[in-house]
C-alpha cells in the first residue's frame, strides 16, 4: 500500500519512458516527436480533416507567396520612383530666396567643401511653351551646362537620339523629352518655338519673347512627368531668353550617398549664406515616397490578415483531430503521458502544417518575385492588356526588388500565427479524462 504506484500504471520494477520526464520537461521526448509526427503522416478514418489540413496548408502558402511578391514589388517601386526621380533631379539644390543666385561659382564652391560633396553644376529653371507647326505644349525649361550636368544627373544616359553636348551657346539647341517631342510632332533637325511668359513692353504692348530653336537631341528617362514636361537648352542660351544676364536659378549638388541628404542639408545651412535656401530630395519628393512606404505597411497588414485566416484554420483542423484520437490519448495517459506531453505531440502536428506551408510559401513567394518583371509582360501579351498605362503611372513597368529581410519577417509572422493556432487544440487535448474517453471503447 505504500509502494506510491499511480492509479491505472502497472509497476515493472523501473518506471515507464513515458512517465520519465528527463532532466528537462520543456523540451520535446523523442517519443512526443515521432507520435507528433506519426499523427501528421498518418492516414486518417475521417477524410474531412485531411482535405481541411491541405486547405491549411494551401491558404497559408497563398498568403505567404503573395506578401512577399506584394512587399518585392512595393520596394521595387519605391527603388524605381528614386532612381528615375534622381536622373533628373539632384540630390541637393542651393537656390536664393528671390529664385536667383549671382555668384553661384562661389555658392558651388563653398558647398563643394562638404566631404559629403561630389559635384555641383548651376541651373537656370523656368517654364515656357514649346511649339510645333500648329501644336503646343507646356514644358519646363532647364538652362544646363552639358560638362557639369552629366557629373549631377543622367540624363545623358537616357537619350535616345543625340547627346547633350550638342548644346552649343549661342547655336540654340534644344533637348526634348520623347514624350514632349511626341506631343508636338517634332524630331531631331526640326526647328521648334521657345515662347517665354515673361513679357517685354513694346509700342504695341506687352508680348512674349519668342525664339526658335533646333532640336539637336531627345531623352528618355522612363517617368512620363519628365519625359512629358522637360526641355533642356544651354544656360547661356537660358539667361539671353529669360534675361538674367548672369544670374542662375541654382546649383544642383550630387552626394557620395543619397540617403545623406538631410543631415548634408542641414550642414550646408550653417555654412552658406543666410540669404540662400537649401532643398534635398527627400523634401522635394516626400509625397511620393511618403505614400509608397503607407501602402507597403497597408498591404502588409491586410495580406497577413490572409495568412491569419488560413493559419486559424488549423484550429478546427486540430479540435477534430483531437475528438478523432481521444482513445489514442486515453491510452497514451494510461501508460503514463503526461498532459503537457499530450499537449506537446498535437502541437507538434500542427507546428508541421504551418512549417511546411510557410516554406512552400516563401519558396514561391521568392521565385515570383525574382521573375516577376518576365512574368507580368507574358500575362499582358497574352490577354492584350496593360496593367500600368504611362499616362496614369509614373512607372509603366512591374519592378521587383526582393528584400530578405521581408522575407524573414514573413515566413517569422506565419510560423508565430500557425504555432498561436494550435494552443488551443493542443490544451484540449490535454484535458482529455481517459475513464470517459475509453468508456465506450
Amino acid at each position: 500500500m505504500g509502494g506510491g504506484l499511480r492509479p491505472g500504471i502497472w509497476h515493472t520494477g523501473r518506471l515507464s519512458p513515458l512517465c520519465d520526464p528527463g532532466p528537462n520537461p520543456s523540451i520535446l521526448s523523442p517519443y512526443e516527436l515521432l507520435i507528433g509526427l506519426r499523427y501528421t503522416r498518418a492516414k486518417r478514418r475521417n477524410r474531412f480533416i485531411s482535405v481541411i489540413s491541405l486547405f491549411s496548408v494551401i491558404g497559408i502558402t497563398i498568403g505567404v507567396a503573395a506578401l512577399i511578391v506584394v512587399l518585392s514589388v512595393m520596394n521595387g517601386f519605391q527603388k524605381e520612383l528614386r532612381t528615375r526621380i534622381l536622373g533628373v533631379a539632384s540630390h541637393v539644390q542651393v537656390t536664393g530666396i528671390d529664385g536667383a543666385l549671382g555668384d553661384w561659382r562661389s555658392i558651388a564652391t563653398l558647398a563643394g567643401q562638404n566631404p559629403a560633396v561630389l559635384a555641383a553644376a548651376p541651373y537656370v529653371s523656368q517654364q515656357g511653351l514649346v511649339g510645333f507647326q500648329q501644336s503646343v505644349q507646356g514644358a519646363m525649361v532647364r538652362g544646363i551646362l552639358p560638362a557639369d550636368e552629366d557629373r549631377v544627373a543622367d540624363i545623358g544616359t537616357h537619350m535616345k537620339a543625340g547627346k547633350l553636348d550638342a548644346l552649343v551657346p549661342g547655336q540654340f539647341g534644344i533637348v526634348l523629352g520623347s514624350e514632349l517631342a511626341y506631343a508636338v510632332g517634332a524630331g531631331v533637325g526640326d526647328k521648334v518655338v521657345l515662347i517665354a511668359p515673361q513679357g517685354q513692353v513694346t509700342p504695341a504692348g506687352i508680348l512674349p519673347r519668342i525664339k526658335q530653336f533646333t532640336v539637336v537631341g531627345l531623352f528618355e528617362v522612363g517617368m512620363y512627368e519628365y519625359d512629358a514636361g522637360l526641355a533642356l537648352i544651354h544656360m547661356q542660351d537660358a539667361q539671353t531668353l529669360y534675361r538674367m544676364e548672369e544670374r542662375v536659378s541654382g546649383v544642383r549638388l550630387k552626394l557620395s550617398d543619397m540617403f545623406l541628404a538631410p543631415r548634408v542639408s542641414r550642414q550646408l545651412l550653417g555654412t552658406l549664406p543666410p540669404d540662400l535656401m537649401v532643398a534635398d530630395w527627400t523634401r522635394a519628393h516626400a509625397n511620393f515616397f511618403r505614400a509608397v512606404q503607407i501602402e507597403k505597411r497597408v498591404m502588409f497588414i491586410i495580406l497577413t490578415l490572409i495568412v491569419a485566416v488560413a493559419a486559424f484554420n488549423l484550429v478546427s483542423t486540430l479540435v477534430m483531430a483531437v475528438t478523432e484520437k481521444q482513445a489514442d490519448i486515453a491510452i497514451l495517459r494510461t501508460l503514463g503521458a503526461t498532459p503537457g506531453s499530450v499537449m506537446k505531440i498535437f502541437f507538434i502536428q500542427g507546428a508541421i502544417v504551418g512549417l511546411v506551408g510557410t516554406l512552400v510559401g516563401v519558396a514561391l513567394g521568392v521565385v515570383t518575385a525574382i521573375n516577376v518583371e518576365t512574368i507580368v509582360p507574358a500575362i499582358e501579351g497574352l490577354f492584350n492588356v496593360q496593367f500600368l498605362a504611362k499616362d496614369v503611372y509614373y512607372i509603366s513597368d512591374l519592378p521587383s526588388d526582393l528584400h530578405w529581410d521581408d522575407v524573414a519577417t514573413v515566413g517569422m509572422v506565419s510560423l508565430v500565427l500557425s504555432w498561436l493556432a494550435t494552443l488551443y487544440p493542443s490544451y484540449r487535448a490535454s484535458r482529455v479524462n481517459p475513464a470517459e474517453a475509453l468508456r465506450y471503447e
